[in-house]
């Protein structure tokens, strides 16, 4: 899965690559070893949530740096920090909330919001993941979506039990977008494939409804700052409140 990964990443130098749900270092050891006549070796940081087995990634002495982090709480990387970034069997815990104090959806929205964030421009993202249902597939590319990626999802060997789902991210817009055509630049020239632009009709959505100077307009313009890595205050319930006057 991780080779399939970089094939989609198709980077053809050594890059820095964020590996996203990391675990033991796998994906990592692939990583380090790509010859040089495929574009590697690839320098790697990877972050995940479980001690245990960052520590066994230590233990086989990985190549790559590791920090301990819940992707959930976001991506704490400087603006444009990274190539590219993939993620191996991860990203589909974000849809468990833990307690009601925790809704899947902001998990969903910082941790697209900082990947967003971390790769620079042109950038590329791969994360094979299982969704438990159509809900969750579209919860997580709808989260991407949002967070102002190019998003689309490869499926290999559909209808089998070894289907396997890409959701391919990009950081800007492709030659491409605005035509109809592969906003991912991914799948182009394959044949058998279908492919739906739902960023449009986000924008075109969004166009429509808010209003500025809205509470809405307001919001989305401190999620951009936020995608550009700087700080915005928190928002409250007096967000976007017009002050009467007191005298």
């Amino acid at each position: 899965m991780t080779n399939r990964a970089l094939e989609l990443l198709d980077l053809s130098s050594p890059s820095l690559i964020l590996d996203v749900g990391c675990g033991s270092g796998l994906s990592g050891e692939i990583l380090s070893s790509i010859d040089p006549s495929e574009g590697g070796p690839h320098v790697w940081v990877g972050m995940d949530i479980s001690a245990s087995m960052l520590d066994v990634a230590l233990q086989r002495d990985v190549e790559g740096d590791l920090m301990l982090a819940d992707i959930g709480q976001g991506v704490p990387f400087r603006a444009g920090s990274f190539d590219a970034a993939i993620s191996i069997s991860a990203i589909q815990w974000l849809c468990n909330a833990e307690s009601s104090e925790v809704s899947s959806t902001g998990r969903l929205s910082r941790f697209f919001n900082g990947l967003y964030a971390s790769l620079k421009r042109g950038g590329r993202a791969v994360c094979q993941f299982y969704p438990k249902n159509e809900q969750q597939r579209t919860m997580i590319s709808g989260a991407a979506i949002k967070a102002g990626f190019g998003a689309g999802i490869l499926e290999d060997d559909p209808g089998t039990k070894n289907s396997k789902l890409y959701l391919v991210l990009t950081v800007g817009g492709s030659a491409d977008e605005g035509t109809g055509g592969d906003i991912t630049g991914v799948v182009k020239g394959m044949e058998g494939v279908d492919v739906l632009d739902a960023r449009k009709k986000h924008r075109e959505k969004g166009r429509r409804e808010v209003k500025k100077g809205s509470k809405a307009w307001i919001l989305s313009k401190k999620e951009q700052m936020e995608r550009k890595g700087k700080v915005v205050k928190n928002s409250s319930k007096y967000t976007g409140r017009k002050r009467h006057i007191t005298f």
